[in-house]
């Protein structure tokens, strides 16, 4: 039997909605234009030409807006991230990771200062709620890529993984990690998986951040290559995993 329907939103509900979409699009414009460290209730509030008092009924602080809008800034990122995977070419040579990597890079390139909010200096005195909607979306993007990094391989194969050796303190760690934190995957792929985010992310902060201005235009290229090596050694890495002929990469 199917579910119900939910109840249509009220006249109120609907105006509170219209009002907070509002309310978060304003301060992204507000921290567009001054940056993440700049946000205040009061600016936005004044661009929208309502009291500071008025908008504690949508937000009753700053850090309840900052959950708001760094949940929405990693959901807008994992769309793109996903959308990119979703409709990858039929094109060996540019494998779905590869170009949603490149999607990653792209909304950073893009969003600058929501790409700082949420990788950048942390605000002064917020802390995001634990097991919160900021985690959730977080995760939510990590699962993108996980998928795309092993699918099509075994749990055998991924716990097999050469890693070099880990040390057993390491290893215990990994293993004892909360399926929500490392997605059940087996300790040597969480690793690779954790270096592979590492390096990918690594080469987009140092281009949004002004690092790589001196490649002249030439960052685009650089990032591809990168990462179809990068998943060509991860691959590499994963025993029984097809040549790179044999897999897309």
């Amino acid at each position: 039997m199917p579910a119900a329907a939910p109840p249509p939103l009220t006249l109120r509900q609907r105006r509170r909605a219209v009002a907070t979409r509002e309310i978060v699009e304003a301060a992204e414009l507000h921290i567009a234009g001054n940056g993440p460290a700049a946000l205040s209730l009061r600016a936005v509030a004044r661009s929208l030409g309502m009291t500071v008092q008025a908008l504690y009924h949508y937000f009753p602080n700053r850090d309840a807006l900052v959950t708001v809008l760094i949940t929405k800034a990693y959901d807008d990122l994992a769309d793109a991230v996903q959308r990119a995977a979703d409709t990858a070419p039929d094109d060996p040579s540019i494998p779905p990771f590869v170009t949603a990597a490149e999607a990653y890079r792209g909304w950073a390139i893009a969003h600058p200062e929501l790409f700082q909010l949420l990788y950048g200096t942390p605000l002064r005195d917020y802390a995001a709620p634990a097991e919160g909607p900021t985690t959730h979306a977080m995760r939510r993007m990590s699962a993108v890529f996980q998928r795309l990094l092993f699918s099509g391989f075994t749990e055998s194969q991924l716990a097999a993984a050469d890693t070099r050796t880990l040390s057993p303190a390491l290893r215990a760690h990994l293993e004892a990690l909360s399926p929500n934190v490392a997605s059940a995957l087996p300790a040597p792929a969480t690793v690779l998986m954790l270096s592979g985010w590492g390096h990918m992310h690594g080469l987009v902060v140092l281009e949004v951040f002004g690092h790589t201005s001196f490649m002249a235009g030439h960052q685009a290229e650089i990032f591809r290559t990168a990462m179809r090596d990068l998943l060509t050694d991860i691959h590499r890495r994963i025993p029984g995993a097809p040549t790179p002929a044999g897999r897309a990469g």
